[in-house]
């Protein structure tokens, strides 16, 4: 019995162990992602918007975005998305309105001067560079091209408007703008000798898209299973008994408790530095393997979280589950369950990795996300609001100086640089969760980052730890206030990023204050805020542990 207690403690620690390296690793990594949507998705997601105040009537058509359609040697193929200049004609909204026309490389490639390929009848395409955009357009239209397309050096879309005193005025092919990476597609098959025929077209986006509910539902839904999962996975025989080590030991912590890592002040300012650090470090020196590194501590830790949920859950409906052991080197003594359990989870794991560019490995993506942080949730905690108020603020203050504020100084939005991936060949970091457009006809994904739901999480789970301590009652507490302050705060976000133009935006921007501004104001209303400030949930157990004793 002596041995198997000894091995049962030894597996504890190492589990112990591995979810402190886990938590090490992931605690700057979510924040990294603590921005919504658009953040994380590729400049051709951008709504439609006007184009500049100040322009002509020449040039005054508003940007849209446009769908390109390949037909590669009269077989359709994949398609690119773009972008419509403020100049140019108007392109139809519907396909079948479109006409599909055969592709053609100005000579010279700028399209600066007259072409001498023959270009009647076709799309021409031009590449950035040497002369203004309205020239290039002009030149095309003037050797008898149908339209043109403007590839861009850099992997955005370009907002193209008229050039300041230009004498050009009367452009009457539509003109589109796509990315490098679009070039390139198109580039692959002329280089190949294949006939390339395109169709462009530029259908309305819904205002709202499906996925945004949904991923709405699983922000709040994750952030309500991590409150409940201890009051979930506990089973009813065992929640008296397990009272007793508290009372004997006055007030000394059950095993697992052990596990729980208290924030404190010092460490949620360490924590912002060391994030600030290490997403400059991405942001120039981020390339494909570091990519894969991040994918592989994402893998790591979503295992550890999906291993942690499976075997509470399953071990708080089936006690025996869990009896049955198995001698291994190294190891010694395992629970089977939690072996077989392990090795379903590293192949799910190893599954979405490998067909992580799939269409549906948005939802392996999603389960070890969501997994991991209600496991996060449930190891990391504020143990009072001064510590919530230092974190979130740290955060709030994070979120929009590396989102609005950083353009100044590195000329471009850092956050936004990182999240969509640009100096690692467009591939996102996957601390998100994401849910394709259903209804968009320009596809793409709805996103929320890990730190969006992380941050004010914790402070969510404090409340219905608080609430349950002082036995409050479902009004009466701070819990039930919380969820409804971070459901609206996410609408804000949403609110934001559709008047700002589909711009990322820092969503602890509205969170903090619909979750943390909440809080505290009604702390005050109820003479409770010097309670919440200095909280302290040791003492508040042993107290009612020597109440339940007498």
């Amino acid at each position: 019995m002596r041995r198997q207690i000894k091995g049962d403690q030894l597996l504890s620690i190492m589990a112990f162990s591995w979810r402190l390296i886990g938590v090490s690793i992931f605690s700057f990594l979510f924040l990294l992602q603590s921005t919504t949507t658009t953040v994380a998705a590729r400049a051709d997601d951008d709504i439609s918007r006007a184009a500049p105040a100040n322009s002509s009537t020449s040039c005054s058509n508003p940007y849209r975005m446009v769908l390109l359609k390949l037909w590669i040697d009269g077989v359709e193929h994949e398609t690119i998305g773009g972008l419509s200049a403020a100049f140019g004609s108007l392109l139809s909204t519907h396909a079948k309105n479109a006409s599909r026309l055969l592709a053609t490389y100005t000579k010279p490639l700028n399209g600066c001067s007259s072409s001498s390929f023959k270009l009647s009848g076709s799309i021409a395409l031009a590449l950035r560079g040497q002369c203004d955009f309205l020239t290039k357009a002009a030149v095309a239209q003037a050797g008898g091209a149908a339209g043109i397309v403007l590839i861009n050096n850099q992997e955005d879309l370009l907002e193209i408007s008229c050039p300041d005193n230009s004498t050009i005025s009367n452009i009457t092919i539509p003109v589109v703008t796509i990315s490098k990476a679009g070039g390139n597609v198109i580039d692959k098959y002329i280089s190949a000798g294949n006939k390339v025929e395109i169709l462009f077209y530029s259908p309305d986006r819904p205002l709202v898209d499906y996925s945004a509910m949904f991923i709405w539902l699983m922000a709040v839904g994750t952030i309500f299973c991590a409150s409940f999962w201890s009051e979930l996975t506990t089973s009813k025989e065992s929640s008296g008994y397990e009272k007793a080590p508290e009372v004997i030991a006055g007030g000394t912590r059950e095993e697992d408790d052990k596990e729980i890592l208290n924030i404190t002040t010092k460490s949620a300012f360490v924590f912002v530095i060391t994030a600030s650090t290490f997403l400059l470090l991405l942001y120039f020196f981020m390339s494909s393997w570091f990519v894969w590194l991040l994918i592989i501590l994402f893998s790591i830790g979503g295992v550890e979280g999906m291993h942690s949920c499976i075997i509470s859950l399953v071990l708080s409906k089936c006690k025996s589950c869990g009896r049955k052991t198995l001698n291994l080197p190294l190891l010694g003594e395992i629970s089977i369950l939690s072996l077989v359990v392990l090795i379903f989870c590293v192949a799910f794991a190893i599954f979405w990795a490998v067909t992580r560019k799939a269409s549906y490995s948005w939802i392996g993506q999603d389960i070890l996300g969501i997994c991991l942080m209600i496991t996060v949730l449930q190891l990391a905690q504020l143990p009072n609001i001064k510590v919530a108020t230092v974190l979130l603020c740290c955060a709030f203050l994070y979120d929009i100086f590396w989102v609005f504020l950083s353009p100044a100084i590195f000329h471009d939005s850092v956050m936004i640089a990182v999240a969509r991936g640009d100096k690692a060949g467009g591939e996102s970091i996957p601390m998100l969760l994401r849910v394709p457009r259903i209804s968009d006809p320009y596809g793409g994904y709805d996103m929320i980052g890990f730190g969006d739901i992380l941050f004010p999480g914790l402070l969510v789970c404090f409340a219905f730890r608080f609430d349950k301590a002082r036995r409050k009652t479902v009004l009466n507490g701070y819990y039930i206030w919380m969820m409804v302050g971070y459901g609206i705060g996410l609408l804000f976000t949403y609110l934001g990023l559709y008047l700002m133009n589909g711009h990322g935006q820092p969503a602890l921007l509205y969170l903090v204050p619909c979750t943390l501004g909440v809080y505290v104001v009604l702390g005050l209303l109820r003479g409770e805020l010097k309670d919440l400030w200095s909280y302290d949930s040791e003492s508040t157990k042993v107290a009612d542990s020597l109440l339940e004793d007498a």
